[in-house]
């Protein structure tokens, strides 16, 4: 993953970049069991597309489950990936599962 998506590392930090985002943020929430660690490779570039494609419009952060248990929590997240679209702190949108990058461009294009 690129430097220009955020890889918080524990609750406080995914909370600190939330406070301070003046755009809404896509959260993609990714975990590392066999499942999910496959298909959550498959996501990462196309997340670093999104990174590059938004810039300055939206923020995007790389959560994974096991280290943000509180924003998993808060933000009803089941499954991984999962992704949640966040406008000053409340869900707007969710998406979860394997994303095709039309699938996913067409998720941000309906929800901001």
């Amino acid at each position: 993953m690129a430097s220009r998506v955020h890889q918080p590392q524990e609750d406080a930090e995914f909370a600190f970049i939330l406070a301070r985002a003046d755009v809404p943020v896509l959260a993609y929430f990714h975990g590392v069991w066999p499942k999910a660690a496959a298909a959550c490779k498959e996501m990462d570039p196309l997340v670093s597309e999104v990174a590059d494609t938004y810039r300055g419009r939206l923020i995007v952060v790389r959560a994974d489950v096991a280290r943000c248990p509180g924003p998993v929590r808060r933000f009803g997240v089941t499954g991984a990936p999962s992704f949640v679209l966040i406008d000053q702190g409340e869900a707007t949108a969710t998406a979860s599962g394997l994303m095709s990058r039309t699938a996913l461009g067409e998720f941000l294009h309906d929800h901001l």
